[in-house]
C-alpha cells in the first residue's frame, strides 16, 4: 500500500453516483423484475469508464470502480451468494426514532428504491458458489484503467465486510450471532481472495464496527458492543488471513445520512478495538459535524504503527463543497495527531452512492468536493513538506 512519503495522496471511500439508467436497471434486477442483461453490461461499462476519468480529472490518486456495476455497498451480496430469501426487519436507529420527523422527511425524498432496511434474511447456510459477478466486475474495472496507465497511484476494489453483512441481512437461520458472522467470513473470503488476486488493494466496508451501536446493537452496553464488534474483527481476520495486511483497507463509520447521529458511540471508545484488526489502514469519517473533532481521539489511542490512515476530510451527505483551506486544515490536524505525515492519506467520509438511487449530493459536486480535497491535499503538503507541494 503507497504511503503519502512525498505528498498527502487523495482517494476516497467507494460508491461514487450512478446515471438513472443503470439506477433503474440495479434496482429492477433486485426486485426480480426482468431487464435486459446485455443493456445493464453495457451501461456498467460506461459508468465505470466514466467515474474512472472523472476521478483522474478530480485529481484523485488512489481510484476505484465507484461500485457502479452493484446494487449498493453490502446488499449486492444476496445476489453473488445463496442462503437468502424473505425480508429482514433491521430496527429503527435511535436518532431516527427520536426524531420522527426526520424519518418522515427522509422518506419524502424517496431515496429507499433498494432494499435498504428490508433486505433479504439468512434463510439457510450460506455459501458462495459462483464467483462470475466479481470476476466479471473486476475485469471490467481493470480493462477500464488499463487505458490510463501511470494516471493513477494505486487501484482499490471494495467488498462487505462479514459484519455488516450480518447485520444488514439478519439471521434467520444460525444458532448464534457469532456463528452466522463467521460464516459469512468463511464464504466472503473467496471473494477478498479473488479481489487481492487482481493485484488490487481490497477495502472491507464495515459500518457494522461504529453504526450498528444505534442500529441493531442499540440496546447493549458499551462493553457488550465492544465484545460484539470483537467478534466481527475476527470474522475480518479469519476471512482474509491468506491477504498481506499491507494490501487491505477497513473502511467505518457511522452510517452514510444526514440525520442527527447524536447516539453516535464515540470513537475513543472503539478505537482500540479497531486496532485488533489486521489490515494496513484504517479509513474513518472525521469531516461531518459530528466527528470532525474526533482526530483527538488518535492522541488518547495512538494509531498502530503498522496502519495508516484515511480520514475522510469532505463530507459525502452534503453539497457544501468544503474550501481547499479546510480540507488542508484537517489534514494537518490529523498528522499532528498521529505524529507522521507520510501514514496519512485524504478521504471521503463515506461513499457518494450507497445504494441506486440513494444519492445525497449530486454527482456534478461530488467531483468538485473530490476537486477540492485533491487541491487541500496540495495545500497540506506544502506546509508539512514545504515548497511548491
Amino acid at each position: 500500500m503507497q504511503k503519502s512519503d512525498e505528498r498527502i495522496l487523495t482517494t476516497h471511500v467507494g460508491s461514487l453516483p450512478r446515471n438513472p439508467e443503470l439506477t433503474d436497471l440495479l434496482i429492477d434486477q433486485e426486485q426480480g423484475k426482468p431487464i435486459d442483461a446485455a443493456a445493464l453490461e453495457r451501461q456498467s461499462e460506461r459508468a465505470v469508464q466514466h467515474v474512472i476519468d472523472e476521478q483522474l480529472k478530480a485529481g484523485v490518486d488512489i481510484i476505484n470502480d465507484g461500485e457502479q456495476p452493484r446494487i449498493g455497498f453490502q446488499t449486492y451480496v444476496p445476489q453473488r451468494m445463496r442462503g437468502f430469501g424473505g425480508e429482514s426487519k433491521r430496527p429503527t436507529p435511535q436518532d431516527m426514532a427520536e426524531f420522527p420527523d426526520f424519518t418522515a422527511m427522509m422518506q419524502r425524498r424517496n431515496m429507499m428504491r433498494a432494499k435498504v432496511f428490508n433486505a433479504p434474511q439468512a434463510t439457510a447456510e450460506v455459501a458462495y458458489d459462483d464467483l462470475s459477478a466479481v470476476q466479471n466486475e473486476c475485469a471490467l474495472f481493470l480493462r477500464c484503467t488499463e487505458q490510463t496507465p501511470g494516471a493513477f497511484t494505486e487501484r482499490f476494489m471494495t467488498a462487505a465486510s462479514p459484519g455488516i453483512i450480518a447485520t444488514t441481512m439478519l439471521n434467520a437461520y444460525y444458532d448464534s450471532h457469532e456463528a452466522y458472522v463467521l460464516a459469512v467470513a468463511e464464504q466472503m473470503r473467496k471473494e477478498y481472495e479473488y479481489i487481492h488476486a487482481q493485484g488490487v488493494l481490497l477495502q472491507l466496508d464495515a459500518p457494522d464496527l461504529a453504526m450498528e451501536r444505534t442500529f441493531l446493537f442499540q440496546e447493549q452496553s458499551l462493553a457488550e458492543f465492544q465484545k460484539t464488534i470483537e467478534v466481527h474483527i475476527e470474522a475480518v481476520n479469519r476471512a482474509t488471513e491468506n491477504i498481506p495486511a499491507d494490501r487491505i483497507r477497513l473502511h467505518i463509520c457511522w452510517g452514510n445520512y444526514d440525520g442527527p447521529h447524536n447516539h453516535d458511540v464515540p470513537l475513543a471508545d472503539i478505537l482500540p478495538v479497531l486496532y485488533q484488526a489486521k489490515v494496513g489502514a484504517l479509513s474513518i469519517e472525521l469531516a461531518n459535524p459530528r466527528h470532525q473533532h474526533e482526530y483527538k481521539a488518535f492522541r488518547q489511542h495512538p494509531l498502530s504503527d503498522s496502519m495508516l490512515l484515511i480520514p475522510g476530510v469532505i463530507d459525502s451527505t452534503t453539497n457544501y463543497i468544503e474550501h481547499p483551506e479546510i480540507v488542508a486544515d484537517r489534514l494537518c490536524q490529523v498528522v499532528d495527531a498521529i505524529g507522521d505525515r507520510s501514514r496519512v492519506i485524504a478521504g471521503s467520509d463515506c461513499g457518494f452512492g450507497t445504494f441506486a438511487g440513494w444519492e445525497m449530493v449530486s454527482e456534478s459536486v461530488v467531483w468538485a468536493k473530490l476537486r477540492a480535497c485533491a487541491e487541500g491535499a496540495r495545500l497540506a503538503s506544502q506546509r508539512l513538506w514545504g515548497g511548491a507541494g
